[in-house]
């Protein structure tokens, strides 16, 4: 969100933040945000005991109140780790994207990072997509490549994509901010 936030701040990216939206009232990301000059709102998850509906109609009202609508806006899920009703994604179809620490299909979920050593795979990183209803199963815009080295763990090959993260996730909200994202069934073609 930090790196998004601060490429919209340089006019990478050509928009303005509406709000951010925390299911944590004690998010890193919200004084981030806050420090940024971008309004925050919390909604607490637990509030709602376990109702993903009505969480969800709860963040759609509040992101229409700032003028998030499906028709104009856009929804960047960074470091909001849960998963979105299907109705929310419905509402908001192709307007919703998110980030995975993995060159999806492979390692949806959860451990991405942990599965790719424990997999053997030689490359992993990271990917932008689209949020469909399944996990990490939307249309992928943008992927970077990280090669997976011989010592690994966890938490040294989460810190080399997290570099990579910080720059095609706002590269990817640039592609969508300037239209130049046309989704063609499950691909994506950039112009």
């Amino acid at each position: 969100m930090e790196a998004i936030l601060k490429s919209i701040k340089r006019k990478k990216i050509p928009i303005n933040p509406a709000v951010i939206i925390s299911n944590k009232s004690d998010a890193k990301g919200l004084k981030i945000a806050q420090r940024l000059g971008i309004k925050t709102e919390v909604i607490e998850s637990k509030d709602f005991k376990g109702n993903r509906l009505e969480y969800d109609k709860k963040i759609i009202s509040t992101l229409e109140r700032y003028g998030v609508t499906p028709k104009n806006g856009l929804v960047c899920l960074a470091g909001f780790m849960r998963i979105i009703s299907p109705e929310f994604v419905k509402k908001y179809k192709n307007r919703i994207i998110n980030i995975h620490p993995a060159l999806l299909p492979a390692f949806p979920g959860l451990g991405a990072q942990k599965q790719a050593i424990e997999c053997g795979s030689k490359y992993s990183g990271c990917t932008v997509h689209f949020v469909d209803s399944g996990v990490d199963t939307g249309p992928i815009i943008l992927q970077s490549i990280v090669k997976i080295r011989k010592g690994d763990t966890e938490k040294t090959l989460s810190k080399r994509i997290l570099v990579k993260e910080h720059q095609a996730y706002p590269e990817a909200i640039r592609l969508f901010a300037e239209k130049k994202i046309k989704i063609s069934g499950r691909k994506i073609i950039i112009s």
